[in-house]
C-alpha cells in the first residue's frame, strides 16, 4: 500500500498541475491571462506540497512530533495559501460548472469554511488519528489531503475567488483571522502545557533524536504558536493596507464621476472596488457609459 501511495500522490499532483497549466493557456489565448504572480504562487504551493512529503522532512516527521507539525503547517497553511492565491474565478469555472463540484462554492462563505476547517484540525490531532498515520500510509495520505483541502477552504473567504456574503467586509475579515488563529493557538497551548504525553507512539524516534516526549510535544506547540503569530501579523497588515487602498480608490471613483457630471452611488463604487472592478468602472465613467450596467 505504501508503494501505491508513493506513486499515486505525485501523479495526482502532476495531473492537477497540468490541468492548471492547460486552463491558464486557454485563458491566455482568449486574452484574459492569469496574472504571472498568481501562476508563480500556484507553482510555489504545489512545489511545497511535493517537498513536504519528500525526504528529509517526510522521514523525520515519522519520528518526532515537531517535524510532523512543521509538515502539517506547510501543507495545510502555507501551501494552501499559495495555491489559493494562484486560482481565479475563470480558472475554477470549468470545475464549478460540473454538477458534481458545484457545491464547492459554499466554501466562499466563512460560516461554512471556518467550522469545517476547525473540525478537521482538531480531529486529526486526536491521539488515535495523529499516531495512526505512522503505520497506515493511506490514512496519512488522507490526513494530508484533508489538511490541504480544508486549509484551502479556510483561506478562500479571505483570498479566494468564490462568492462571499455581502456582510463579509474588511472588518469581518479581521474578525475571521482572529478566530482562525485563536483556534490554532488553543491547540498549540494544549500541546505545550498539557503535561501529558499525547502521542506515545513517537517514543522510538524521540529516543533516537535524544528528545523527551514532552519536550518534543511542547516544541510542536511552540512552532504552531510562532507560525500563528507571524501569519496573524502579516494578515492584519495586509487587510489594513487593503482597506485603506479600497477607501482611497472608492473616493477617487466618486470624485471622477463628479468631474464628468454623472452620479455614482457610493455603494456601487464600494462593490466595484471590492470585486476588483474599479478600473472597469473608471473606464465607463470616462467613456460616459456609467449607466450601462
Amino acid at each position: 500500500m505504501a508503494a501505491v501511495i508513493d506513486v499515486a500522490a505525485p501523479l495526482l499532483l502532476l495531473a492537477v498541475a497540468l490541468a492548471y497549466v492547460r486552463r491558464a493557456s486557454t485563458l491566455s489565448a482568449r486574452g484574459t491571462p492569469v496574472p504571472l504572480w498568481r501562476q508563480l504562487c500556484f507553482a510555489a504551493g504545489f512545489l511545497l506540497l511535493a517537498l513536504a512529503d519528500m525526504p528529509p522532512l517526510a522521514d523525520v516527521a515519522e519520528e518526532i512530533v515537531v517535524a510532523h507539525m512543521v509538515q502539517h503547517l506547510i501543507v495545510g497553511d502555507l501551501a494552501a495559501l499559495l495555491v489559493g492565491l494562484g486560482v481565479t474565478g475563470p480558472v475554477l469555472q470549468p470545475l464549478l460548472a460540473m454538477r458534481a463540484f458545484s457545491w464547492l462554492r459554499i466554501f466562499g462563505n466563512p460560516l461554512v469554511a471556518l467550522p469545517f476547517w476547525a473540525l478537521n484540525l482538531y480531529l486529526w490531532h486526536l491521539s488515535a488519528l495523529y499516531q495512526g498515520v505512522l503505520d497506515a500510509p493511506l490514512l496519512h495520505f488522507a490526513q494530508h489531503a484533508c489538511f490541504f483541502g480544508f486549509g484551502l477552504a479556510m483561506w478562500f473567504p479571505l483570498i479566494g475567488p468564490l462568492p462571499k456574503p455581502a456582510w463579509f467586509n474588511d472588518w469581518a475579515m479581521l474578525g475571521y483571522v482572529v478566530v482562525v488563529r485563536l483556534l490554532e493557538a488553543v491547540l498549540a497551548n494544549v500541546l505545550i502545557w498539557s503535561g501529558k504525553v499525547l502521542y506515545p507512539d513517537y517514543a522510538p524516534g524521540q529516543a533516537e533524536w535524544d528528545i523527551s516526549p514532552l519536550a518534543d510535544q511542547g516544541a510542536a506547540g511552540n512552532v504552531m504558536m510562532i507560525w500563528t503569530g507571524t501569519i496573524t501579523l502579516g494578515l492584519f497588515t495586509w487587510l489594513f493596507i487593503r482597506a485603506a487602498n479600497r477607501s482611497t480608490e472608492q473616493q477617487e471613483l466618486i470624485e471622477l464621476a463628479e468631474e464628468h457630471g454623472v452620479e455614482l452611488d457610493p455603494a456601487r463604487a464600494a462593490r466595484a472596488v471590492a470585486a476588483g472592478q474599479g478600473d472597469l468602472l473608471r473606464e465607463r465613467i470616462t467613456a460616459g457609459r456609467l449607466k450601462e450596467t
